[in-house]
């Protein structure tokens, strides 16, 4: 650690600024271009309009670490260094992957580069970058490469290495951010309990660096120990805020999955009873008599009650006997509601043997409807019986030449 000013031999150019403006203005409009596509090409769908302001202000969290005052002075200050590498690195990349780029693209492209793209995502190299592991070592691991060796220096000195190192933290950042909360499509990425873990390894890690920083154990960084130690301090609280946001976009986005097991039914009538029931059901079964007002001891009481008052004989179950009433009193003696009581309780009658009336059948036959041909042929009056002029006798089917002929005016109309 050297207690010197940071070397600003990699300063910007005075036409960098104006390069970094004009390259985040093309892609911002590439992004709203593939909106207005993606919306002609399904308007119903259409995109949402948080994901396209999420893009804008990932945009324009970069123009903040990029543009002077902040970029220019990253060159000479650990602390604005510091405070540029939160920015490309964490806070950046995780207001552009929420922004889903990737489905937009497949959405805006015609379907045939659109599956050219599904292929490449599902490709073996991909899964292999994408795993959250490989994303942990590109991001976390390489400060320890940067900072604990002479790589910080070299590429300070170089205003080429200074891109590279941007586009780094750029591009490892949206590759984290992706494989932990990313609403694009990841064929290898895992459950979310899993990126869970994977994310409290990446705080762990992220602070190891910042402490170790701020203690100057073999730190490579040539700047004054006052620079070194805010810097760290600048490292630790901001990324435990980014990560937090981070840990909330990936609860934002879970979606646990429903159990499918059956429940047990609950316990009613058919499945269970109570101690009185069962008691009663036992003496019941030892030969006991039978419980007073329940069971069908109790339909049967009434069945007798309502068939002494129609004069009818109620047969006991099992075949005991028959039990004796009254006769049925003449027609006009019983009320009316004594008369409808066997039909109103007929249930409950069937149930203890008791067998109604049943009505005497016509002796008059549809022979006619009983047969398919006869059923469809047309109908005509036969002639009147001797004695009983004007009434229409018995119908019969008419002949097929009969049928052809027409209608014939009726005996019983002329």
């Amino acid at each position: 650690m050297d207690h010197g000013h940071h070397h600003g031999g990699g300063a910007p150019g005075p036409l960098e600024p104006a390069l970094t403006v004009v390259a985040l203005a093309a892609v911002a409009c590439g992004y709203l271009l593939a909106v207005r596509r993606a919306g002609r090409r399904n308007p119903v769908r259409g995109w949402n309009a948080w994901r396209t302001a999420s893009f804008l202000g990932g945009l324009a969290l970069l123009a903040l670490a990029l543009l002077p005052p902040l970029g220019p002075a990253a060159h000479t200050d650990f602390r604005a260094h510091m405070t540029q590498h939160m920015l490309i690195g964490m806070y950046a990349p995780l207001a552009l992957v929420l922004a889903a780029p990737v489905t937009l693209l497949l959405r805006a492209l015609p379907a045939r580069h659109a599956r050219r793209v599904s292929a490449a995502l599902h490709s073996p190299p991909v899964r292999v970058v994408t795993h959250p592991a490989v994303a942990l070592l590109l991001g976390t691991g390489t400060l320890v490469l940067l900072y604990f060796t002479p790589l910080y220096e070299a590429a300070m000195a170089h205003p080429a290495g200074h891109r590279l190192l941007h586009l780094h933290f750029l591009a490892s950042g949206c590759l984290f951010a992706h494989v932990v909360a990313g609403p694009d499509p990841a064929p290898a990425r895992p459950g979310v309990p899993a990126r869970m873990v994977w994310l409290g390894v990446a705080i762990a890690a992220h602070a190891l660096v910042s402490q170790a920083l701020y203690g100057g154990f073999h730190v490579q960084v040539h700047a004054p120990a006052v620079q070194l130690r805010q810097g760290a301090e600048i490292m630790y609280y901001g990324g435990d805020l980014a990560e937090l946001l981070l840990a909330g976009a990936l609860v934002a986005t879970w979606r646990p999955e429903r159990r499918t097991g059956r429940r047990r039914p609950a316990a009613g009538p058919a499945h269970g009873r109570s101690a009185a029931g069962k008691r009663t059901a036992g003496k019941q079964a030892a030969g006991g008599p039978p419980a007073a007002g329940s069971g069908p001891g109790r339909l049967r009481d009434a069945a007798h009650a309502r068939a002494g008052r129609a004069g009818a004989t109620v047969s006991a179950p099992g075949g005991r006997g028959a039990a004796p009433h009254s006769p049925t009193p003449p027609r006009g003696t019983r009320p009316e509601g004594e008369r409808r009581a066997p039909q109103r309780d007929s249930a409950a009658q069937s149930r203890v043997g008791f067998t109604p009336l049943r009505p005497r059948p016509s002796p008059v036959r549809n022979t006619d409807a009983a047969h398919p041909r006869l059923a469809a042929a047309p109908l005509r009056a036969a002639p009147d019986p001797p004695g009983r002029r004007g009434h229409p006798g018995r119908p019969r089917p008419l002949g097929a030449r009969q049928r052809a002929a027409g209608p014939r005016p009726l005996h019983g109309g002329r």
